[in-house]
């Protein structure tokens, strides 16, 4: 994330000056992906100096390099520090950047609405994407520059529910992964070859997709519980259950889904696998 956005920046013109990391040889690779910015640890007195902070470490460093960093300085009025996490706010009372902000820095953050696997990937996927911003007056001000900067959409977030934003990228990204690697299972099990079923399903689910953004999810919704076709879904289930018995707590809860999405009536007697 860092370096694919960091990359993209340097390109819309913003200065870097410094690329950080733990070590100097991680940092100075990051420079050379990024083409800018001399590369220094975290420790650099050059850091402490910044007017402009970007933190993208891993959620879980957050805290640690937030309080080390500000640590190295008393006074943090005149700088901004923004961070790229989705699950942390940066502003309100349980702000992840509270050690900056306690020696008077503005503190914000920007998050993509974007899958990043890769740096690379990030530096195609990151232009003209949905960005997430929420903290201090200032630093949702910057932020807003910089998505603009990458022809993105910002959209603001109360940081109380912060978690719950990330939570919900986390069901329609990730969520959709392992669904997606279920699907494949079980097509193998049909007898379907792995290389096939990954892209039988790479089209379906991306044409499902757009479909999902035109028309919503009730318009979007096909397949078995849209028709109230309960015959079907018992075939489902016997199928799952000779195939596939550890899918079956999944299906069970997306037919609920499904179920309520489209509005249908439940069947009158209740879906239970056939004894055999």
């Amino acid at each position: 994330m860092g370096q694919a956005l960091a990359r993209l920046l340097a390109g819309a013109g913003v200065r870097i000056e410094w690329v950080a990391a733990r070590r100097l040889d991680a940092a100075r690779r990051a420079a050379r992906y990024i083409g800018t910015g001399r590369p220094a640890t975290l420790e650099a007195p050059e850091v402490a100096r910044a007017q402009v902070l970007l933190i993208t470490t891993s959620d879980s460093g957050l805290l640690d390099v937030a309080k080390s960093v500000a640590a190295q300085r008393l006074d943090w009025r005149s700088s901004i520090v923004l961070h790229t996490s989705g699950a942390w706010p940066a502003g309100g009372r349980d702000s992840v950047l509270q050690p900056f902000r306690r020696r008077g820095a503005a503190a914000g953050s920007l998050h993509p609405l974007q899958t990043v696997p890769s740096r690379e990937a990030g530096a195609r996927n990151l232009t003209g994407c949905f960005w997430a911003l929420e903290g201090d007056r200032r630093a949702v001000q910057l932020a807003r520059r910089w998505v603009r900067a990458l022809r993105g959409t910002a959209f603001v977030l109360r940081p109380a529910r912060k978690a719950a934003y990330h939570a919900a990228a986390v069901i329609s990204c990730a969520g959709v992964v392992t669904l997606m690697d279920a699907s494949r299972r079980l097509l193998q099990r049909s007898g379907v070859t792995p290389m096939q079923a990954r892209q039988m399903l790479g089209g379906f689910v991306a044409e499902t997709a757009r479909n999902f953004a035109r028309l919503g999810a009730q318009r979007a919704l096909t397949g078995p519980a849209v028709r109230g076709d309960w015959v079907t879904i018992r075939r489902h289930f016997d199928a799952l259950g000779t195939l596939a018995p550890e899918h079956l707590p999944l299906y069970r809860q997306l037919l609920r889904s499904m179920i309520t999405i489209a509005a249908t009536r439940p069947p009158k007697k209740p879906l239970h696998l056939r004894k055999k």
